[in-house]
């Protein structure tokens, strides 16, 4: 019996190892053959060796970490890729993808890491990873109002080097700095001028991108097709952005902000109910976000209620500020003490929920605070009544963790047609919602229970927003929705109609095109016709 029992394990130990064995040697293969063909495309040896990373490296872990901005992607079990690749030269990322192309890896490009459900550093099935935090290059002419901006910097960088140079000029990015340019471009990122000056999108002039054949195209070899496709419509799907040429925006010298926060027991109800009338047609120079969450009322302690933070950036100075809200919101309250005047480059600090002796390097600091998240997105076209909203606080109040922010839209975003770039949601809409769930202990129990709350308001909160479909904006990610696992049009569709509406189509007509055989490939990209 024990001669029996020893053979067996001996052999179960042996099979274990030749597993391992086989693995180590297909990882290492995977390597040597990557960084053979980087060093054929690319006519040198010299630094591939220290671009390319595999799990056998001493950096491995530390690279691949240093951009996962959500905690819930971090764990042993989660996929990790085969290899890393970091480029420091534009022909490295062009030999990156033909090498990816001919050995027949599915390639993930990664700018910033902020892409909420992970689809740039995770999939099910074998990946790589194309890193462009090395691309970072930024090129600011005040005379000309234009910047020159590559994908793998971040918006913090971008705002700190228009500062430099001018402080009549700013740009209509996001307002979190550590957010990578290269998806938050190209997917139609927006911030607190969006009822001014819109969206990124609107204002990309140029871009430099390596396509499936690892050509180096700009606007004018790339075609208007391609280059439509790419402002708004998810850089990933077609090709590998390496840079964008953007035209800046005027901002006044002094711009004001002001966060007023109020309670149900200070009449919030009516507030957000005349928030939602007011803004579509007010002055475009005014964005006011709101931030819902169940909160202890200040003046009623022990009692958990619903909280409404009123966060905004005007472009102007305060007494036009409180010109405005005395006649068209009086109700609000808004005194000259509650706001605070400051440059455009103050502002983007004080949004970033930094106090005003802060210096502005910290825009320059790509790190960031990691925590477990979710995020959803839903858009509203008309008024949600008061008993929605109070049913909407009732639901707040039961969920407890659960956090809704509503994003301001009219004026400019009126103004643009919903084809002019592939970002659909504009006419139409009063505003946006991006639902959150934050939370700080990982694990399957408390992963399972905040994801579950999120989903839950998300399906209380249907008959509120956009039908048929119910719209979704492609830069918070939310597989959700629907994903390709065999990249399919019939999949695709699922995702790309609520992302893309009317275009759709035509983004998949370009992505057949430029890449007839779906080498640009994730979770939720464009599918092509077959």
């Amino acid at each position: 019996m024990n001669t029996k029992h020893n053979s067996y394990k001996l052999s179960y130990c042996l099979l274990i190892l030749f597993s391992t064995f086989t693995l180590a040697l297909s990882l290492d293969s995977t390597y040597i053959n990557f960084l053979q063909c980087l060093k054929k495309q690319t006519n040198s040896s010299t630094n591939i060796s220290k671009i390319l990373y595999s799990k056998e490296n001493t950096n491995y872990n530390s690279i691949l970490e240093a951009y996962i901005r959500n905690l819930r992607f971090t764990y042993p079990t989660t996929p990790k890729p085969q290899l890393i690749i970091t480029p420091l030269t534009t022909s490295q990322v062009s030999a990156t993808v033909v090498c990816a192309r001919n050995l027949g890896h599915q390639l993930k490009i990664r700018s910033g890491g902020h892409d909420f459900d992970g689809l740039s550093y995770v999939s099910d099935h074998p990946f790589i990873i194309l890193d462009m935090f090395n691309f970072r290059r930024i090129e600011v002419n005040p005379k000309a109002a234009t910047a020159y901006v590559e994908a793998g910097a971040t918006l913090g960088e971008l705002f700190y080097r228009i500062q430099e140079k001018s402080n009549t000029l700013g740009f209509p990015g996001g307002v979190c700095p550590t957010v990578g340019v290269g998806g938050h471009f190209s997917g139609g990122g927006y911030g607190n001028m969006i009822r001014k000056h819109g969206l990124t999108v609107d204002h990309i002039i140029d871009a430099v991108i390596i396509d499936v054949q690892g050509r180096i195209l700009n606007r004018t070899t790339m075609g208007e097709d391609l280059f439509w496709a790419i402002r708004g419509g998810g850089g990933a799907s077609f090709a590998v952005v390496v840079s964008y040429t953007v035209n800046l925006v005027p901002v006044p010298e002094t711009v004001t902000v002001f966060t007023i926060k109020r309670f149900l027991s200070d009449g919030a109800t009516d507030l957000v109910y005349k928030w939602q009338l007011l803004m579509k047609d007010i002055d475009h120079n005014l964005f006011i976000r709101l931030l819902l969450q169940p909160a202890n009322d200040e003046k009623q302690k022990g009692n958990l209620t619903v909280r409404v933070t009123f966060m905004s950036l005007f472009l102007g100075d305060s007494n036009s500020l409180v010109s405005l809200l005395d006649e068209k919101f009086p109700e609000l309250g808004l005194k000259k003490q509650d706001c605070f005047e400051m440059s455009w480059a103050r502002s983007v600090m004080y949004w970033g929920n930094y106090d005003n002796n802060t210096s502005l390097e910290v825009l320059l600091n790509r790190s960031y605070t990691n925590i477990y998240l979710k995020r959803k997105s839903d858009y509203v076209q008309k008024p949600i009544t008061k008993v929605g909203l109070e049913l909407l606080w009732k639901k707040l109040i039961e969920l407890k963790r659960i956090g809704l922010v509503f994003n301001s839209y009219g004026g400019r975003m009126n103004e643009i047609s919903s084809s002019d770039t592939p970002f659909p949601h504009r006419r139409g809409n009063l505003f946006k919602i991006q639902y959150s769930a934050d939370w700080k202990v990982g694990g399957k129990m408390d992963d399972d229970l905040n994801m579950g709350l999120i989903r839950e308001i998300y399906e209380f909160m249907t008959p509120y927003v956009s039908k048929n479909p119910r719209g979704a904006y492609i830069n918070y990610r939310d597989v959700d929705i629907g994903v390709s696992r065999n990249w399919t049009y019939k999949e695709g569709e699922v995702y790309g109609r609520k992302y893309f509406m009317g275009n759709f189509d035509r983004l998949v007509k370009v992505k057949t095109l430029v890449d007839p055989n779906n080498f640009f490939r994730y979770e939720q990209s464009i599918p092509i016709l077959k």
